[in-house]
């Protein structure tokens, strides 16, 4: 029965599902989102924690872009850290333990209250297609609402089933029930399903845990805060008379690893009923004794999941072994002797579909109108997930009103790296963002997304007139700071010689941009500007060696490739890197490029059939 029209319908509650849904409600999009349940809307399922190395910088472009992940996790966080400081700023990225009941709460408000946004408590099974174009979805309760675009992001929900030792049961998380009628959807339509596995380890009861013999982990002073938007973040917003929560370090012993190699056989993975793939980077603790059996031990923090919970989450100990196995795993740490568990950790496997079915847009190639996003595109975070929910969003909403789609490269946010990694070269495990994955990281800085992609926000209506304006005034000044100090130069003294220096060459690795003030230089009051000008002043050389590089690359990227062309009609290229380039459909030589087997002969003869070659 048809009930309702809407422009866009977000299929999911989690990260990504958010962060879709408020895009397309901001930019004008009247938006349905379809969630099992209305009161876990933004639940963080496995550690409470946003930010971390890579993935802190994705939640300071999704704010940039004039997302919320950043206010939500400056609103509600309990203890706050910038990582990799021991190393140059290129790589610092922001990490914070976050109250995950506020955070659930805090987000439930944000969508309620978000003009053009409505929510549904119902499961969508069906996706109605018309002429290769999405004109529809079916729910389970037999509605049918008219749709001009469609984002799913189900994350572990679709087919979900849980693990702990040999007892199975179907959910999306815990004790959750799963989404199933969309995986007929996509085998009726082609797409292939992979399944993939994550996991979660068990949730400890504080008052058991001996805090005495553990290493106390602080979280930073001053706090560093995540969205461009929130004031300086201090204790003024923690409950009164409290302050950050610290977290704790203890180590698993020999006695921890030979319960486990014990107890292999009864894992879910080890014993034969997980045939998903893991996540490389997030490892169960099976794996982790299995894979470094030379290591006696390995580190794990405990967490606080909130100001007035009892549950801490002791990460790095996520595993599938029967619940009983895992009362004696837990017991054999220093410091948790005498621990009680209140949640079982478990294994999850899950339906996700290729992310090479996708555009760059993450709009599915086969049906106009479908867009992915998050764990369903193969990828593993909240962070991950939240950076594709944005993007599917903004595009779900252009697609609706008939303009064109956006996309971004990736040399211009972690967003569009982690994007155009999945798109051109999928996934083989649950994909994890880094750093290391990136040819410009010295220039795709966390200080420095709010200047990166807030145009793209202002232009796409997801930040306003006067936020667009601060932007560009704190830009100019910063701009002018560099101009002034490189035009400039001061006559220092060593030894019987007089040598001239520029502000750049005396900002070594043991001065600081204040100490320029010792040479009569005056420096800038405000704390943005001093610190990008110090790092664009500091790193300006290594960062115009990138360039140059990069503008290479870039010349690729501004190459389309029309949708309509025929790989078959292309001179020079050999079959196998046109059965590629057909089942890829890069939209930009550049994306070829990037495509495994591609050849540069290949791109070659591609530049020269668009005329483009010079």
């Amino acid at each position: 029965m048809l009930v309702d029209e809407f422009d866009v319908a977000v299929v999911g509650g989690g990260h990504a599902g958010i962060e879709s849904a408020l895009a397309c409600a901001r930019m004008g999009a009247k938006t349905v989102m379809f969630v099992l349940n209305a009161d876990s809307i933004g639940q963080m399922s496995c550690n409470p924690a946003i930010g971390g190395i890579a993935k802190g910088i994705v939640v300071r472009e999704i704010d940039a872009l004039g997302g919320e992940m950043g206010k939500a996790i400056d609103s509600v966080g309990i203890q706050f850290k910038m990582l990799n400081t021991r190393k140059g700023k290129a790589v610092w990225s922001p990490r914070a333990q976050a109250d995950k009941k506020l955070y659930r709460e805090y987000m439930k408000r944000v969508c309620e209250n978000q003009e053009n946004l409505y929510i549904k408590q119902d499961e969508v099974v069906d996706i109605i297609v018309e002429k290769d174009r999405v004109v529809a979805v079916k729910t389970k309760l037999g509605l049918e609402y008219r749709v001009r675009a469609v984002v799913v992001t189900t994350g572990t929900f679709l087919n979900g089933t849980i693990y702990i030792g040999d007892k199975t049961f179907p959910a999306g998380r815990a004790w959750e029930p799963r989404s199933e009628g969309l995986s007929d959807f996509y085998k009726r339509h082609g797409f292939p399903l992979l399944r993939f596995k994550t996991g979660t380890p068990a949730r400890l009861d504080r008052r058991t845990i001996d805090f005495s013999v553990l290493e106390i982990a602080p979280g930073d002073d001053p706090p560093p805060k995540f969205s461009f938007w929130t004031e300086p973040v201090g204790t003024y917003w923690f409950p009164k008379g409290k302050k950050q929560i610290n977290c704790w370090i203890t180590y698993t012993t020999p006695k921890t690893h030979e319960i486990i190699r014990k107890n292999l056989h009864r894992t879910a993975l080890y014993g034969g009923l997980i045939k998903g793939i893991g996540p490389r980077y997030c490892p169960s603790i099976e794996d982790k004794v299995v894979k470094f059996g030379d290591k006696d031990r390995h580190q794990v923090f405990l967490e606080p999941e909130g100001w007035d919970t009892i549950e801490i989450y002791p990460n790095g100990l996520s595993t599938s072994l029967p619940e009983e196995i895992q009362w004696e795993l837990y017991r054999s740490i220093p410091g948790l002797e005498k621990v009680e568990l209140i949640r079982p950790a478990y294994a999850i496997e899950y339906d996700v579909v290729s992310p090479t079915e996708l555009y760059p847009t993450l709009e599915t190639k086969r049906i106009r109108g479908l867009f992915h996003a998050g764990n369903f595109n193969g990828t593993t975070g909240y962070e991950e997930a939240a950076g594709q929910g944005i993007l599917a969003g903004i595009n779900a909403a252009l697609r609706a009103f008939g303009k064109e789609p956006i996309y971004l490269r990736r040399d211009e946010s972690y967003i569009g790296l982690m994007v155009d990694d999945l798109t051109t070269k999928g996934v083989l495990e649950p994909y994890r963002l880094f750093t290391s994955r990136s040819e410009c990281r010295l220039y795709l800085r966390q200080d420095n997304a709010i200047f990166r992609l807030s145009k793209l926000g202002y232009e796409l209506g997801l930040l306003n007139v006067d936020q667009y304006k601060l932007i560009k005034e704190l830009k100019k000044e910063v701009e002018n700071w560099i101009e002034f100090y490189k035009s400039q130069k001061v006559a220092i003294a060593v030894g019987s010689d007089v040598r001239s220096y520029s502000p750049t060459q005396l900002l070594t690795s043991e001065r600081s941009i204040d100490d320029l003030k010792t040479y009569g230089f005056e420096v800038p009051h405000h704390p943005f500007v001093k610190e990008e000008v110090e790092i664009e002043l500091r790193y300006e050389p290594y960062m115009e060696r990138e360039r140059k590089l990069n503008e290479k690359l870039k010349k690729l990227e501004d190459v389309k490739i029309p949708e309509e062309i025929d790989y078959d009609k292309v001179p020079g290229i050999t079959k196998e890197a046109k059965e590629k380039l057909k089942r890829f459909r890069p939209l930009t030589v550049g994306q070829a490029s990037r495509i495994d087997g591609i050849t540069p002969a290949t791109i070659t003869s591609l530049l020269a059939f668009l005329g483009k070659l010079d």
